[in-house]
């Protein structure tokens, strides 16, 4: 993927859907939306925070609302593109110009914009601590070592328990636990030694 510096740029070397994404960008434009360049493609933004998107795929051309999970979505045309993986983004799928309706997408438009200005914005979920079993056995038979675990920022505990959790050998794991414990009791984290 080639890298452009501006939105100008990136769409005067559009070949594929050139037409419908330079519909859409006037579409976008009637909005106060900010135009900017990230990920390699256009993105609009509303006091720097990302609130639509486009980008021109091999079957299709397409929007995304970044906080699309709170659309309304009245004529039900927005799509969960990665179930089970994208939480809040939503898709908005186009196969040729005739899909592109403005009156609709600018009413999607400024329902996304109100909503970010009303600050509806879906956190991301902190993934859980899976402490693996050979290193909560170590850390049971030693209250010294369980304390300097504890004592810890939750991104170390991650780090460890991660380290431990990748290999797929019990003696391995086990190897892993017993060449860690020396820098928990120290109570440094597995990569410190590179940040």
């Amino acid at each position: 993927m080639r890298g452009f510096s501006n939105p100008d740029e990136y769409f005067a070397n559009q070949d594929h859907f050139a037409a419908e994404q330079l519909r859409l960008r006037e579409i976008f434009l009637k909005t106060e939306l900010k135009e900017e360049m990230k990920w390699g493609g256009p993105i609009y933004t509303l006091k720097g925070k990302n609130v639509a998107a486009m980008g021109a795929f091999k079957s299709y051309v397409g929007i995304w609302f970044h906080q699309g999970v709170f659309l309304k979505d009245p004529a039900k045309v927005l799509i969960n593109a990665q179930e089970g993986v994208t939480k809040a983004l939503r898709q908005w799928r186009f196969d040729s110009m005739a899909e592109i309706d403005e009156k609709l997408i600018l009413e999607y438009l400024a329902e996304a914009i109100q909503n970010m200005k009303e600050g509806k914005v879906m956190k991301p979920q902190p993934k859980p601590l899976l402490i693996p079993l050979e290193l909560e056995n170590a850390l049971k038979k030693d209250a010294v070592l369980n304390e300097s675990f504890e004592s810890l920022s939750q991104g170390c505990k991650k780090e460890y328990a991660g380290y431990i959790l990748e290999a797929k050998r019990e003696e391995t794991r086990l190897a892993r636990v017993e060449k860690i414990i020396p820098m928990i009791l120290k109570k440094v984290g597995l990569n410190d030694r590179y940040k």
